[in-house]
């Protein structure tokens, strides 16, 4: 289950603008340099806030990519210090421990409050500095012995897709990158704007499960004829009823035994977790683009009862319904820029 913490204390530079640094060195990867500024600088064509992305490296000129591409006007660390966000977007493969000068540099962006980002193999260098001391951890699965053997004071989880601490976060390996640069728009711009931004790049604006999916063992194919993705469609048009794993089961013509298993196998989680999430998700939804009470909102997500999507939302996002209305109704948001949704 992708950990979500709200950072109440991240303060954009001005309204709409945010700044990120993403770290280059020789010998990544295209894939792994890109997936932030193609979501964060996303953002910014969509007309959802002013993202800007720039990169930086232990001193300013190039870097040669694992692909053997020269990029230039690569800038020094000074660009971390105007960032609200900085990324160190994968590592050495070698697992090297992180130089200096990135070390300061992340530690000084923590410290006068920009949120740190270790995506994939880059929680390593981000372990480096010690800002993850204590605290629970995700990288790529291949790193998670390398990482919990030089860091013991860190708690690894290969289960996961990302894990948000606030102030610092971490995510698995590879495409997950998407995953967690997706999680950072939907926390300051809401469901909506995420939405918008995966549905351009065509990618899906939230994934279930984790990485423990793809650790040495093939995922099952969904298709129209598979029961597990039939539920699925299935339970998403009747999310404000109840769905108990006997009634999943039944829709999926097999027995609840067989069924747990199946759903697990394909999804990475249990019909519980799933089934809420697909309600939180809803719950905000409803809250963005609706002036549905709480109560209706509760009841229209499958919640029952105003208490309990209270409980559910500040477990999951740290807030309350009419907290997260207030910060991220769609509708306020798009008037006030102006933006027309095409």
């Amino acid at each position: 289950m992708a950990q979500v913490r709200r950072y109440d204390g991240f303060v954009p530079t001005a309204e709409g603008v945010l700044r990120v640094a993403v770290h280059a060195f020789d010998g990544v990867t295209m894939f792994h340099l890109a997936v932030p500024q193609l979501v964060f600088d996303e953002v910014r064509r969509q007309g959802l806030g002013d993202w800007t992305t720039v990169l930086f490296a232990d001193r300013a000129g190039s870097v040669r990519t694992a692909e053997g591409y020269r990029i230039g006007d690569v800038r020094g660390p000074a660009a971390a210090e105007q960032a609200d966000v900085v990324v160190v977007p994968s590592w050495f493969e070698d697992g090297r421990a992180a130089s200096p000068v990135l070390r300061r540099t992340l530690q000084a962006a923590h410290d006068r409050g920009a949120v740190i980002a270790g995506l994939c193999l880059g929680a390593v260098a981000v372990a480096d500095a010690g800002l993850l001391s204590g605290r629970t951890a995700v990288t790529h699965w291949q790193g998670v012995d390398m990482l919990t053997a030089r860091h013991r004071d860190i708690s690894v989880d290969s289960s996961v897709l990302y894990i948000d601490h606030g102030d610092v976060l971490t995510s698995a390996g590879t495409a997950s990158a998407l995953d967690a640069c997706l999680h950072l728009v939907r926390s300051r711009l809401g469901a909506a704007a995420a939405n918008r931004v995966a549905r351009s790049l065509v990618v899906a604006p939230h994934r279930e499960g984790g990485q423990a999916q793809y650790i040495e063992r093939p995922l099952p194919v969904q298709s129209v004829n598979d029961p597990i993705a039939v539920v699925l469609e299935w339970a998403l048009r009747h999310l404000a009823e109840p769905l108990p794993v006997e009634r999943l089961a039944d829709v999926a013509h097999l027995s609840r035994r067989t069924f747990i298993r199946a759903f697990q196998a394909s999804t990475g989680v249990t019909p519980a977790v799933w089934v809420k999430r697909q309600r939180l998700d809803e719950a905000r939804r409803l809250l963005e683009s609706t002036d549905l009470p709480v109560d209706q909102v509760a009841a229209a997500s499958g919640f029952g009862s105003t208490v309990t999507l209270r409980q559910s939302f500040a477990a999951a996002f740290d807030t309350s319904p009419s907290e997260y209305r207030r910060r991220f109704d769609a509708r306020t948001a798009h008037s006030a820029a102006g933006h027309r949704d095409r």
